[in-house]
């Protein structure tokens, strides 16, 4: 038994430090060459001494020593789109947001750059609506809330990796901790038109059926989470910490019992999650409302210069 728990231990571990020396350091691919000779010599130590378990102790020591040193931050060479993170300043019932993201997209990788900072009042917080954008397999996802005021304002919360320049979004980077974790706010002709217009995504809006004060909650949770990153970096995990897992724990605030469902794993599958516990404020079947809130066409459709926010939400 021990020696069939020696071998399954040396090999699911070995896979995972490979996995890990891979993405950490891409440019030196000696490393994971390195890493297998200590691995040949666990083997060779196990077959030919009496010091197998010491070797394989040691090797994990090194390994997990040198994967918990590695520390998130924020001061790395960002992507433009990720270069600053959305932080609020919170005063009575006004909300002062800086580095709003107003980029005007030319193509998928180039913009005209534009950060802003907005003054916000609560008091006009009118309406949430979540979107979600599907480029491949359709059961998973990213995951938009857009918040609408009755000034017309309309701010849009995006938790994403933070790439830096030259980065690629990797699911597997994503449990390696390669990318830390972003709150993105920006404008819907930013951030929701470039998945229309330059990413060719499937884009779907879903009015949320939430009162006042459940608005107001969960707005808020967002500048809590803006600030604590822009504190306190975080790493991005593809399971954990994700897109739709981090929302899920932001609307804990407004039902602490709130429990897990597969939806946080097939972030695709969220609008038969939110259908079946009643907070979507579109009529009809899970099918129909699903057909009505697919915004992609409204938006290719709507002409230049035309109001984007307006122009997605007609019916």
């Amino acid at each position: 038994m021990k020696s069939v728990l020696f071998w399954l231990l040396l090999v699911l571990g070995g896979t995972w430090a490979g996995i890990a020396l891979w993405v950490q350091f891409p440019q030196a691919r000696w490393l994971p060459a390195l890493f297998a000779c200590a691995l040949a010599a666990v083997i060779w130590a196990r077959l030919a001494t009496p010091y197998g378990w010491p070797a394989l102790g040691l090797l994990t020591l090194a390994v997990t020593a040198w994967y918990l040193s590695l520390s998130p931050r924020a001061d790395r060479d960002w992507a433009p789109d990720v270069a600053h993170l959305a932080t609020g300043r919170i005063d009575g019932t006004i909300v002062t947001l800086h580095n709003l993201r107003a980029f005007r997209w030319q193509d998928r990788d180039h913009a005209t750059e534009t950060w802003e900072t907005r003054r916000l009042d609560l008091d006009h917080l009118a309406t949430a609506d979540m979107i979600t954008s599907v480029w491949s397999n359709p059961d998973i996802a990213h995951l938009l809330v857009s918040f609408g005021f009755t000034d017309g304002q309309r701010v849009v919360f995006s938790v994403e990796i933070r790439r830096e320049k030259a980065e690629k979004f990797s699911s597997i980077g994503g449990f390696f901790r390669q990318f830390e974790l972003a709150l993105i706010a920006a404008d819907e002709e930013d951030i929701v038109k470039l998945r229309t217009h330059h990413r060719a995504e499937d884009v779907r809006l879903y009015p949320l059926r939430l009162t006042p004060d459940q608005l107001r909650v969960v707005f808020l949770e967002y500048v809590k989470l803006g600030n604590d990153l822009a504190a306190k970096p975080r790493w991005y995990n593809t399971v954990t910490a994700n897109c739709t897992t981090v929302v899920w724990h932001l609307t804990r605030a407004l039902n602490p019992d709130l429990g897990l469902d597969p939806s946080l794993l097939l972030s695709g599958r969220l609008p038969a999650w939110l259908y079946r516990m009643e907070l979507i404020a579109l009529p009809g079947t899970l099918a129909e409302i699903r057909a009505a809130a697919r915004i992609s066409p409204r938006a290719l459709a709507a002409p230049e210069g035309a109001d984007f926010s307006a122009a997605i939400r007609a019916r």
